[in-house]
């Protein structure tokens, strides 16, 4: 067995199965889980209708850097949502099979494991970070989000050694779970970090077009873009359209960015056989040319999080993130015993915010606080509030 294996810990959900192991929850409330970010508006009926018309690619195998008129549809859409106008879509971007897959991947492609690497991701994080720098070889090193600052990632106090080891970085904008964006500000300070250090920049944006100010979220390549560096040295940006377009279960994103960093990620993929299945290709074609689907869905998330914010800002510590599904509530007492009292009375699924991070310094920054995902229909959402209202209360009595 591959030694590294042994260093994975169990997934976030693996670990609230367990803590649920012998909870009874109270049979007179049904079943609400706001506890997993599995996207449940309905599937656009346009990428439904293409899935269905396009099942003649099952008869060819697919090439790795896809269809010129996916990668077509990929420069089309960075161009109309960041305004990149020079993306080359030959060199410069691929297909990959969801944002989670190419994550990984992208960091196996990436490290050196003879040069006692260092990967640097935001704390809490998105476990496939972790798993990707522990399987590729390297030692994770978690930067803490600042709650003074709306959970921003305090990169100043990541020291200069441990720069000077690192080889990937791993930023999430808009975050998961905080729904923290990154402004210019921050992505020059990473730009400089990089430039001196050398590392590359894997930029997690498969939350960004779900927001709730008039402003969308600044991407990586946009930013790269306002700061003159059009190559987008030692930048990768991955998204996906799980969230977008509410397809979690078609696996389909793509990854754009540096140009060397592509050459050797398609070198990669060749050998990994990480092509995308023809079929999915002409959806997301479809997917990526409509803009209608996702401005009512970001609609309703919005109605979603305007309704249930204020419904639990009287008793826990929460307010409107900046973007993404999730609200990120400071609660009293252990997030663990929350979470379990929380479903064995009233029958509701949160994710304890300490599952998300690592301890780090003596100090774990998701302990405390619970993560709440509001992709089910608003009415049950709704009630799932009311019932935490009454939780809490009942536990402050």
């Amino acid at each position: 067995m591959n030694p590294l294996l042994s260093r994975l810990q169990p997934y976030p959900f693996e670990r609230l199965r367990q803590l649920f192991v012998g909870v009874t929850p109270d049979p007179a409330y049904r079943p609400i889980s706001l506890g997993i970010g599995e996207p449940r508006h309905p599937t656009p009926e346009l990428v439904k209708q293409a899935l269905a018309s396009s099942l003649s690619g099952l008869a060819t195998y697919p090439g790795t850097a896809g269809e010129p008129r996916l990668r077509e549809a990929f420069r089309h859409w960075l161009q109309v949502r960041y305004g990149l106008m020079a993306v080359d879509a030959n060199t410069q971007m691929l297909p990959v099979n969801g944002s989670r897959e190419a994550l990984f991947a992208f960091a196996q492609a990436v490290i050196d494991p003879g040069k006692k690497p260092v990967v640097v991701c935001p704390n809490p994080f998105y476990q496939i970070y972790e798993g990707a720098t522990l399987l590729a070889g390297a030692e994770p090193y978690y930067a803490p989000c600042d709650p003074a600052r709306n959970f921003a990632v305090d990169w100043d106090s990541v020291p200069l050694e441990v720069w000077a080891r690192t080889q990937l970085l791993f930023v999430c904008s808009p975050g998961n779970p905080t729904g923290a964006v990154m402004p210019l500000s921050e992505w020059e300070k990473l730009f400089a970090l990089s430039d001196r250090h050398g590392f590359v920049i894997a930029s997690d944006e498969c939350y960004s077009e779900i927001y709730f100010t008039g402003e969308p979220p600044l991407g990586g390549l946009q930013a790269a873009a306002k700061l003159g560096r059009t190559e987008f040295k030692n930048l990768v940006a991955f998204t996906s359209l799980s969230k977008r377009s509410n397809v979690p279960g078609m696996r389909s994103g793509f990854v754009a960015g540096d140009a060397a960093w592509m050459k050797r990620f398609l070198l990669y993929r060749t050998y990994h056989g990480s092509a995308m299945n023809p079929i999915i290709q002409q959806a997301s074609i479809a997917a990526w040319g409509d803009e209608r689907h996702v401005v009512e869905n970001r609609d309703l998330y919005r109605s979603k999080f305007e309704q249930v914010t204020p419904i639990l800002a009287g008793v826990l510590d929460v307010k409107m993130p900046d973007a993404g599904f999730y609200l990120w509530a400071g609660v009293r007492g252990s997030d663990i015993d929350f979470a379990r009292d929380l479903l064995a009375q009233y029958n509701v699924t949160v994710l304890p915010g300490s599952y998300l991070a690592r301890e780090s310094n003596g100090i774990n920054p998701g302990s405390g606080r619970i993560r709440m995902a509001l992709v089910a229909e608003t009415a049950e959402c709704v009630e799932a509030a009311q019932r935490i209202v009454q939780f809490v209360q009942s536990r402050s009595k």
